[in-house]
């Protein structure tokens, strides 16, 4: 895609959102995300309050994890949480270009905070959703990397000077499998958290390769994917 028709559709994108949370009101937010610029992806932001961010932001978690990990398709009304404990409504819009891979994405935020707390009595009718997703809105990739960081290690249940060398190839896998590493300096911070070096980490990373390439002709030949 030529940069100018991207920018055009960018475009068009914001100059939509814009209207879009004029017609909604005050509780939606419809955030326009540049996905080749995951580190300041935020390009254009409607009605930023819900969850305080702003244009040049960088996607969060959740937004690292789904690029790793391309969608196959749209996600739509799932619920999400902000950091001061408000409820939202949440779905994410994915532009694709000719070879199918998404660059852009359109992701509508609804605060139903106010129609829970005062319509407890409401709640079947307005019913449960998908599973609760744990997105915390990070505005840096600083952020975004130590709750990434964080979350790997106390899945382990462990503090970082108890931890065995299985126990760092765990995190480094977890943190892979994430997309914690399509941050460029992902692997110097890892490192000096848990007081290896980097080298060490690009070693696991390798050996996290070599076991999954051994384990897939496994499956195949036994018809079963791994659990």
């Amino acid at each position: 895609m030529k940069p100018a028709d991207k920018q055009y559709l960018l475009n068009l994108l914001s100059s939509i959102s814009e209207a879009l949370c004029q017609a909604f009101g005050k509780n939606c937010e419809i955030v326009i995300h540049d996905l080749e610029s995951p580190e300041s992806s935020i390009v254009a932001i409607a009605n930023g309050g819900l969850t305080g961010r702003k244009v040049g932001d960088t996607l969060d978690v959740l937004g690292f994890q789904l690029l790793k990990a391309s969608p196959a398709s749209n996600l739509l009304n799932y619920k999400t949480k902000t950091k001061d404990g408000r409820q939202l409504r949440s779905s994410s819009i994915f532009l694709r270009d000719e070879k199918g891979e998404a660059f852009c994405a359109m992701c509508i935020n609804i605060d139903i905070s106010d129609c829970i707390k005062g319509q407890e009595w409401l709640q079947e009718a307005i019913g449960p959703g998908s599973a609760m997703i744990e997105e915390g809105f990070e505005h840096t990739v600083d952020e975004v990397l130590e709750t990434m960081m964080q979350d790997a290690i106390s899945s382990i249940g462990k503090s970082t000077s108890d931890l065995t060398r299985e126990d760092k190839i765990a995190i480094v896998a977890h943190l892979e499998a994430r997309g914690a590493f399509l941050v460029r300096y992902s692997v110097e911070r890892l490192a000096e958290l848990l007081e290896i070096t980097k080298y060490s980490i690009y070693n696991y990373l390798d050996e996290i390769k070599k076991r999954h390439e051994v384990q897939e002709p496994s499956n195949s030949k036994t018809g079963k994917l791994p659990s």
